[in-house]
């Protein structure tokens, strides 16, 4: 599977509600890659990734440094897929807030942050295993 996001794979959209922790890849400036745990959720009706944050994680820092080529990847078992895109940090109220209710509603309330800002993956490809392609 690879190409945006397929609107007949329910398979997809359902594991992408799952609650599985997921691994965020930027890119260094030397072109290395940095890769966190994160919780990331799909939003199939924008072709949008969401990634909840902190200004100062380094993760944060690639993407307004402009290394905005990112990849989301989530496994269980032999399941797997990866989101890539183009990200931007938005540090707006409104879709920090909608990155937040995503989040929760994916896996828990997020404890406060005053300095969170929300990643936005602006979809390019996603790839995944056989069990997760349409039918």
């Amino acid at each position: 599977m690879s190409g945006p996001i397929p609107a007949d794979s329910a398979a997809l959209a359902e594991f992408w509600t799952e609650r599985h922790l997921c691994t965020l890849t930027t890119l260094r400036a030397d072109g290395s890659p940095h890769v966190v745990a994160v919780g990331a959720t799909l939003d199939t009706t924008a072709g949008l990734a969401r990634v909840i944050s902190s200004v100062t994680s380094a993760h944060v820092r690639h993407i307004r440094r402009g290394q905005q080529r990112v990849a989301v990847c989530q496994v269980d078992g032999g399941r797997w897929s990866t989101i890539e895109g183009l990200a931007v940090v938005r540090d707006e109220p409104e879709p920090v807030a909608e990155a937040v209710r995503r989040y929760a509603g994916r896996y828990r309330t997020p404890r406060p942050n005053p300095s969170r800002v929300a990643i936005e993956i602006t979809i390019t490809r996603i790839l995944g295993s056989a069990s997760l392609q349409a039918s």
